[in-house]
Protein backbone atom coordinates (compact mmCIF):
# COMPACT_ATOMS: atom_id res chain seq x y z
CA UNK A 1 0.00 0.00 0.00
CA UNK A 2 1.62 3.23 -1.13
CA UNK A 3 -0.33 5.72 0.97
CA UNK A 4 -0.02 7.96 3.98
CA UNK A 5 -2.40 7.07 6.77
CA UNK A 6 -3.28 9.26 9.73
CA UNK A 7 -4.67 7.45 12.75
CA UNK A 8 -6.46 9.37 15.47
CA UNK A 9 -7.50 8.07 18.86
CA UNK A 10 -11.26 7.80 19.30
CA UNK A 11 -12.33 9.76 22.38
CA UNK A 12 -15.66 8.15 23.33
CA UNK A 13 -16.50 10.64 26.07
CA UNK A 14 -16.43 13.50 23.54
CA UNK A 15 -19.74 12.09 22.24
CA UNK A 16 -19.46 13.82 18.86
CA UNK A 17 -18.67 17.21 20.38
CA UNK A 18 -15.66 19.46 20.05
CA UNK A 19 -14.74 23.08 20.63
CA UNK A 20 -13.46 25.28 17.79
CA UNK A 21 -11.30 28.17 19.02
CA UNK A 22 -10.48 30.90 16.53
CA UNK A 23 -7.04 32.31 17.29
CA UNK A 24 -5.92 35.69 15.95
CA UNK A 25 -2.45 36.71 17.09
CA UNK A 26 -2.16 35.91 20.78
CA UNK A 27 -5.90 35.82 21.48
CA UNK A 28 -8.84 33.45 21.15
CA UNK A 29 -11.37 35.83 19.59
CA UNK A 30 -14.30 33.38 19.47
CA UNK A 31 -15.16 29.81 20.42
CA UNK A 32 -18.02 27.49 19.58
CA UNK A 33 -19.01 24.01 20.64
CA UNK A 34 -19.93 21.81 17.69
CA UNK A 35 -22.16 18.76 18.06
CA UNK A 36 -22.40 15.99 15.48
CA UNK A 37 -25.70 15.09 13.92
CA UNK A 38 -27.33 11.92 15.23
CA UNK A 39 -25.38 8.79 14.28
CA UNK A 40 -22.14 10.59 13.34
CA UNK A 41 -19.05 11.37 15.38
CA UNK A 42 -17.85 14.24 13.16
CA UNK A 43 -19.04 17.61 14.39
CA UNK A 44 -18.22 19.64 11.27
CA UNK A 45 -20.97 22.16 10.55
CA UNK A 46 -20.86 21.43 6.80
CA UNK A 47 -21.61 17.77 7.65
CA UNK A 48 -24.76 18.68 9.53
CA UNK A 49 -23.28 19.49 12.94
CA UNK A 50 -24.90 22.10 15.19
CA UNK A 51 -23.02 24.94 16.90
CA UNK A 52 -23.47 26.98 20.07
CA UNK A 53 -21.31 29.56 21.84
CA UNK A 54 -18.60 27.84 23.91
CA UNK A 55 -17.22 29.08 27.19
CA UNK A 56 -13.64 27.87 27.35
CA UNK A 57 -11.36 27.39 30.32
CA UNK A 58 -8.07 29.24 30.71
CA UNK A 59 -6.31 25.92 30.00
CA UNK A 60 -8.23 25.52 26.72
CA UNK A 61 -7.48 29.14 25.78
CA UNK A 62 -3.76 28.68 26.44
CA UNK A 63 -3.72 25.36 24.54
CA UNK A 64 -5.36 26.90 21.48
CA UNK A 65 -2.93 29.83 21.38
CA UNK A 66 0.09 27.58 21.94
CA UNK A 67 -1.04 25.14 19.22
CA UNK A 68 -1.29 27.98 16.69
CA UNK A 69 2.05 29.47 17.77
CA UNK A 70 3.79 26.08 17.65
CA UNK A 71 2.82 25.79 13.99
CA UNK A 72 3.88 29.39 13.33
CA UNK A 73 0.32 30.54 12.59
CA UNK A 74 -1.03 34.00 13.36
CA UNK A 75 -4.57 32.94 12.41
CA UNK A 76 -5.87 29.43 13.10
CA UNK A 77 -8.92 27.39 13.96
CA UNK A 78 -7.97 25.04 16.79
CA UNK A 79 -10.26 22.10 17.52
CA UNK A 80 -10.23 20.79 21.08
CA UNK A 81 -11.87 17.66 22.50
CA UNK A 82 -12.97 17.68 26.12
CA UNK A 83 -11.73 14.28 27.25
CA UNK A 84 -11.90 12.67 30.69
CA UNK A 85 -8.14 13.24 31.05
CA UNK A 86 -8.49 16.91 30.12
CA UNK A 87 -8.70 18.95 26.92
CA UNK A 88 -6.89 17.58 23.87
CA UNK A 89 -5.93 19.44 20.69
CA UNK A 90 -7.44 17.42 17.88
CA UNK A 91 -6.69 19.59 14.85
CA UNK A 92 -5.26 22.96 13.84
CA UNK A 93 -6.67 24.56 10.71
CA UNK A 94 -4.38 27.06 9.01
CA UNK A 95 -7.20 28.51 6.89
CA UNK A 96 -10.36 28.20 8.99
CA UNK A 97 -13.80 29.01 7.68
CA UNK A 98 -15.44 31.95 9.45
CA UNK A 99 -19.11 31.78 8.49
CA UNK A 100 -20.29 29.25 11.09
CA UNK A 101 -18.36 30.70 14.01
CA UNK A 102 -19.23 34.31 13.13
CA UNK A 103 -22.93 33.46 12.73
CA UNK A 104 -23.04 31.51 15.99
CA UNK A 105 -21.09 33.96 18.15
CA UNK A 106 -21.98 37.26 16.49
CA UNK A 107 -18.27 38.14 16.56
CA UNK A 108 -16.86 39.93 13.50
CA UNK A 109 -13.78 37.72 13.25
CA UNK A 110 -12.78 39.03 9.83
CA UNK A 111 -12.81 42.54 11.33
CA UNK A 112 -10.67 41.35 14.25
CA UNK A 113 -8.22 39.82 11.77
CA UNK A 114 -8.00 43.08 9.83
CA UNK A 115 -7.52 45.11 13.02
CA UNK A 116 -4.78 42.74 14.17
CA UNK A 117 -3.01 42.95 10.80
CA UNK A 118 -3.20 46.76 10.93
CA UNK A 119 -1.64 46.75 14.42
CA UNK A 120 1.15 44.53 13.15
CA UNK A 121 1.69 46.53 9.95
CA UNK A 122 5.36 47.31 10.08
CA UNK A 123 7.93 47.05 7.30
CA UNK A 124 8.70 43.39 6.73
CA UNK A 125 5.60 42.07 8.55
CA UNK A 126 4.16 38.95 6.94
CA UNK A 127 0.92 37.24 7.99
CA UNK A 128 1.49 33.55 8.66
CA UNK A 129 -1.62 31.70 7.57
CA UNK A 130 -2.14 28.58 5.51
CA UNK A 131 -3.82 28.64 2.16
Amino acid sequence: LNAHILVQEYIAEAKGRDVRCLVVGNEVVAAIERRAKEGDFRSNLHRGGVASVAYISEQEREMAIKAAQTLGLDVAGVDILRAARGPLVMEVNASPGLEGIETTTGVDIAGKMIAWIERQATPGFCLKMGG
